[in-house]
């Protein structure tokens, strides 16, 4: 892990509010002048401390309503059989997330869709069809109580 200080906190931070931010803006935020808060700002993606910028949508408006939190068992958990699972699910852009997990089953996936029809039809002609897969259980998300949100950073030294 990359030596971070408090002003690297603080630009993290910042960054994970609201990554639009100008440098001279972030400068300002941080007690810093913007040359070295440049550097400070490249230092970190340099170090993949910051691994990118995007915009947070909002998945209704968008029409992609239906959040699932899919338990997956694979049949074997021999290397290329899981390597083959975990290889077709990097491929899937309904699955905007994937673990590796203990418990009851093997992988979790956060998949998101338009709606039922579209899970129903994610299930049955995609993951269905995965290498390896033996059981899936499906959770649908009712209400989001909390959406995604910054990572926590008080462990960092200051």
């Amino acid at each position: 892990m990359p030596r971070i200080d408090k002003y690297d906190r603080h630009i993290l931070e910042e960054l994970q509010r609201d990554g639009r931010l100008s440098n001279v803006d972030l400068a300002d935020r941080i007690g810093l002048s913007p040359s070295p808060c440049l550097r400070r700002v490249k230092a970190l993606e340099a170090t993949g401390a910051i691994l990118g910028y995007g915009a947070q949508l909002d998945r209704e408006t968008i029409g992609l309503g239906l959040t699932v939190f899919v338990n997956v068992k694979i049949e074997r958990h021999q290397d290329a059989s899981a390597a083959a699972f975990q290889a077709a699910v990097l491929e899937l852009p309904e699955v905007v997330s994937a673990y590796l997990v203990s418990g009851e089953s093997d992988y979790l996936l956060q998949v998101i869709v338009p709606d039922l029809k579209g899970y129903q039809h994610f299930l049955i002609d995609t993951l269905l069809k995965l290498p390896g897969v033996a059981d899936i259980r499906s959770n649908f998300a009712i209400h989001t109580l909390k959406p995604p949100s910054p990572l926590p950073l008080g462990h960092l030294a200051v």
